[in-house]
């Protein structure tokens, strides 16, 4: 059982009754979660790092790191404490919005938020991070055509490998929305896992291409925390 901790923002959270305020954690809480974790033994870990764990292949106090959506105060914020503490993370990235922003949040009221510019994305890769795919332009999936949701799928994935030139196997679907369709397409091509919005642990015998994470808020009070990366308790949890 492993759990694969799930983030948006770094940084500093917008006013009472902003959109999604939830989803950005503050810098010094982000800091303190991690330095947590290390003090406990555990060892912060991307996609790439953590399959063997999930697959049951090897043992030890480990944690799975995501961020969605490349966000450039994660490069700002999170990247500097993860080098720090010799941890790895995974970021999917949108590839059709590098240097951009977050403008399938816009509909919504939310405000502007600015994602990795490719150098950062790249920076981020040349210090040890892992880039994921989060698709071209964070397509809904379920939504599309089959030959749409391909395109999305698997552009991004040989567009993001030609930028950094080397393999991406990691992705995310956008908004949590995946069915046996979207899951196939993204093993057809060439992924190795992919992860989701749906809370849990993963575990060995789960789908590689539907693993669950744990969220991590901007309310989430550190004893909160330790108790998402302690696994008999979110196990207790997903039983029920």
């Amino acid at each position: 059982m492993v759990p694969i901790l799930m983030y948006h923002q770094i940084g500093e959270p917008g006013p009472k009754g902003t959109p999604y305020r939830s989803l950005t954690v503050h810098p010094s809480s982000f800091r303190r979660q991690m330095r947590w974790l290390h003090r406990l033994g555990y060892r912060g870990l991307s996609m790439r790092d953590i399959m063997p764990y999930v697959r049951g292949e090897r043992r030890g106090r480990v944690v799975g790191i995501t961020f969605d959506d490349g966000y450039r105060n994660v490069h700002q914020n999170a990247l500097p404490v993860l080098r720090e503490l010799g941890f790895t993370a995974t970021n999917y990235f949108v590839v059709r919005q590098l240097g951009g922003g977050n403008v399938w949040d816009y509909e919504g009221g939310v405000a502007h938020s600015d994602l990795m510019s490719l150098e950062e994305m790249r920076d981020w890769a040349a210090q040890g991070m892992e880039v994921g795919s989060h698709t071209l332009n964070h397509a809904r999936l379920t939504d599309l055509s089959a030959e749409q949701a391909r395109a999305e799928i698997t552009g991004s994935r040989l567009e993001l490998e030609s930028l950094i030139e080397a393999p991406v196997t990691a992705f995310c679907y956008p908004y949590g929305a995946e069915n046996a369709q979207a899951r196939e397409l993204v093993r057809l091509a060439g992924y190795t896992n992919a992860t989701t919005t749906q809370p849990g642990l993963a575990h060995a015998g789960d789908d590689p291409f539907g693993l669950p994470r744990v969220m991590v808020a901007r309310s989430t009070h550190i004893l909160r925390f330790l108790q998402k990366c302690m696994t008999q308790l979110e196990e207790k949890k997903r039983k029920k």
